[in-house]
């Protein structure tokens, strides 16, 4: 059995603790391999190596830095397959989808490329008589990530090539059920040039997550992942002085109104709710079907789910796979089944899939539920799964007022050929991040990504200039070089200066 250690100081190191987890494919439902579970022993040794680091990378110059993010974008780029296919055979996505994840992380280690540009800073002249304004970013120190398991590539890319090119250093906490990307992630930075213990990577479990938050060697913690473990981080993280930002749930709405092609929308549906086995934070779990868009769209959607192919994600021919794990699976029948109890209609029931040949793969059948109101738990829960619920409204005021009402505010998305509809909506929802026909709108990396109410706590979004911000702090210097005259005394030089010193508070003159 393969064991997956720990990376620490720049080399896999197997740790202190004893704890083992398993690493499944759930595709076959087999375990695969095995990971070594970190203790506190393990975070103070990956700290420590950050922090020893940290002393002279956070001296670096910019040039040394971006020399190694580029050659950091090559080889992750040029290993583009390798990690799709780790992430597929433990994640249970298709190739093609984790293609994309590996995509999009590359897009941010792109943006930190530019990292001379992101950290410029401002300067005043003359804001007094001969006194000058000038202000610039520092890096913080050790910079702490607790990431999901839906996205082991890109999650993580969204933190560490930001925080690594402000000057900090990384200890990353990946997912212990799908931790292989990670390590080879971490040879990827040392192949680039990357000086030992810059990056760090120690897997585990609660354990590991506490001790990174109770570390006073830990400066700040990224978090992505759901709503109360997000509540947790933000407010133990924030106790212990750390900055901290905590990405949670979601639970997003796909407003369809009338005017809108029905084919268009229900192809966009279908992709953003059964893409990833709907285990993403920004996958469409509930369409909103205004007046007499309704029985189209549930019949257009319903076609359309009951055709996706669905197998193991290694299979070129797949276009969704598995969820996670067996614990997932059953977690997602179970709240289909409360939806049909309590009143919904089951259009289309994925329950009870078996692949040929995987029979004991962990897989849900894309599945689409109407007639599903607020008060019922498939629609209150983040079900995580490939699953559809929809639910009727009679104008775009009520569908706005639903998503409103609804605890998330992560992402939304409207259908509709009308512009006054589509910017009445932009304006209106208390959501971060929004669509208009485009179903998943997940931001480019210039851009920042954060959800608002229980989607977000803390007060910076992830990636982007929100990144930057959120990894280093601001000094502001005012400085003045006052003219300075020589006289003989004595035979002696004095050198003397006017002073201009006043015991009222400064102001400018």
């Amino acid at each position: 059995m393969r064991t997956i250690t720990h990376w620490i100081g720049g080399k896999p190191t197997p740790g202190t603790s004893t704890r083992i987890g398993q690493v499944w494919n759930p595709a076959t439902g087999e375990q695969q391999a095995e990971v070594v579970l970190g203790g506190a022993e393990d975070v103070r040794a990956a700290v420590h190596a950050a922090a020893s680091a940290f002393e002279t990378w956070s001296q670096s110059s910019l040039s040394q830095r971006t020399k190694v993010l580029f050659a950091f974008r090559e080889l992750v780029n040029a290993r583009t397959q390798d990690l799709a296919e780790l992430v597929s055979d433990e994640h249970g996505k298709v190739i093609s989808d984790a293609r994309g994840e590996v995509q999009r992380g590359l897009e941010v280690i792109e943006f930190a490329c530019g990292i001379p540009t992101l950290l410029k800073g401002d300067y005043s002249d003359q804001v007094s008589t001969g006194v000058d304004v000038f202000s610039f970013r520092q890096p913080l120190g050790v910079c702490a990530g607790i990431t999901p398991f839906n996205f082991p590539a890109m999650v993580p890319m969204w933190m560490h090539p930001v925080a690594i090119a402000c000057g900090n250093t990384f200890v990353l906490k990946p997912s212990e059920r799908d931790p292989s990307a990670s390590m080879l992630v971490a040879e990827l930075w040392a192949a680039a040039g990357l000086p030992d213990g810059v990056f760090n990577v120690v897997h585990g479990d609660k354990e590991a997550v506490d001790a990174l938050l109770d570390d006073a060697g830990v400066a700040a913690v990224s978090f992505v992942g759901s709503t109360p473990i997000a509540r947790y981080i933000h407010e133990r993280g924030t106790a212990n002085g750390k900055r901290v930002q905590a990405l949670g749930g979601a639970k997003n709405h796909a407003v369809v109104l009338p005017d809108a092609p029905i084919d268009f929308a229900s192809d966009h549906l279908v992709a953003a709710a059964f893409g990833s086995a709907g285990e993403r934070c920004m996958a469409i779990s509930a369409a909103v079907a205004v007046g007499d868009a309704a029985d189209e769209l549930v019949a257009a959607v319903s076609e359309k789910a009951r055709a996706v192919k669905v197998g193991p994600g290694r299979d070129s021919d797949s276009e969704m796979g598995p969820v996670v794990t067996a614990a997932a699976r059953d977690r997602i029948v179970g709240l289909i089944g409360s939806g049909a109890a309590q009143g919904a209609t089951l259009a289309v029931d994925g329950r009870g899939l078996s692949v040929s040949g995987y029979e004991n793969g962990f897989f849900v059948g894309p599945t689409v539920i109407d007639d599903v109101r607020p008060n019922m738990d498939v629609y209150r829960e983040e079900i995580f799964g490939p699953v559809l619920s929809v639910v009727r409204a009679d104008s775009v005021d009520a569908a706005i007022a639903l998503v409103n009402a609804n605890p998330y505010g992560n992402g939304t998305a409207i259908f509709t050929s009308s512009g006054e509809a589509a910017r009445r909506f932009q304006r209106d929802v208390n959501v971060g991040m929004i669509g208009i026909n485009v179903p998943i709108p997940v931001p480019m990396a210039y851009y920042s990504f954060g959800g608002w109410k229980d989607s977000l706590f803390g007060d910076k979004h992830i990636h982007g200039p929100e990144g930057v911000s959120f990894y280093t702090r601001a000094k502001v210097v005012t400085s003045r070089w006052p003219h300075v005259t020589s006289r003989s005394e004595g035979g002696a030089s004095i050198d003397t200066a006017a002073s201009g010193a006043s015991y009222h508070f400064p102001t400018a003159t």
